[in-house]
């Protein structure tokens, strides 16, 4: 070869191993800005999720867990390195594909809730499966409506419904389409402790029960608390991982990072 030939791209990561890892980030950086005013929210995070865990990411503000959470989810491009979804790299998705990977197989719980005011319970349970002209499993559905305890709900709509039970629909959409992973940004934050118990110990039986994938943003040490492990970042990198949390273990651990 030349000199003024270029070296041919090196090859791409190998995917992770099938029904081992549900999503995997590696060497992921994001900046946003440039010059001064440049951010660098995510470092070069190498990070794995298996398949039928439930993880907590916390740290700071802008220390880049809901970056992470967005890239990961494909809600966001990275700078450089790459994300996978059961093997998929997303960075070399197109859009289109991109869209059809996030409404197919992967499931979002926001803080927010995000539902559709002028659908009922059941029709903003099953509107991704609607979008995709997907088949409902009844069987599944029905599994997952009392799971959540909405049996009595399903023709109300959201104007209807308590804080909780809205977020309720939301964990049951999550679940409908049988998703690779849920990813969940504070999806407490906005209940009563009471509700926020209900929601967390959903899904809690959804990891357990269902051997769902869940990863969830979130500050609240009790909230972590149901997680398997926790994951802590602090300038766009993972500086702590606690396995087997106890609201305890991770209060005891935040006061002393704060330090």
């Amino acid at each position: 070869m030349s000199m003024t030939e270029s070296a041919p791209p090196p090859p791409p990561p190998p995917p992770p191993p099938s029904g081992d890892v549900a999503a995997r980030a590696i060497e992921a950086r994001k900046i946003y800005g440039s010059g001064d005013t440049e951010v660098q929210a995510l470092a070069g995070v190498t990070v794995d999720f298996a398949a039928g865990q439930f993880t907590a990411i916390m740290g700071p503000s802008g220390s880049g867990k809901s970056t992470l959470m967005h890239c990961l989810a494909g809600l966001d491009t990275l700078t450089s390195g790459s994300v996978w979804i059961e093997g998929v790299d997303l960075t070399r998705l197109g859009e289109k594909d991109l869209t059809k990977l996030r409404r197919d197989r992967i499931g979002f719980v926001f803080q927010a809730f995000n539902l559709i005011p002028t659908l009922d319970a059941e029709e903003n349970i099953l509107l991704p499966l609607s979008l995709a002209g997907a088949d409902v499993d009844q069987a599944w559905f029905d599994q997952v409506v009392r799971t959540v305890g909405l049996a009595d709900r399903l023709s109300h709509r959201p104007s209807e419904l308590s804080g909780g039970q809205q977020q309720r629909v939301a964990v049951a959409r999550a679940l409908a389409s049988k998703p690779a992973i849920i990813f969940a940004d504070e999806p407490t934050g906005n209940l009563d402790s009471r509700s926020s118990s209900e929601i967390l110990s959903f899904m809690r039986e959804a990891v357990d029960r269902y051997h769902q994938t869940i990863v969830m943003v979130t500050h609240d040490p009790y909230s972590a608390s149901y997680a398997d492990r926790v994951l802590v970042l602090a300038d766009g990198n993972i500086v702590h991982e606690m396995m087997d949390p106890t609201t305890d273990k991770v209060v005891d651990f935040m006061r002393t990072f704060g330090d």
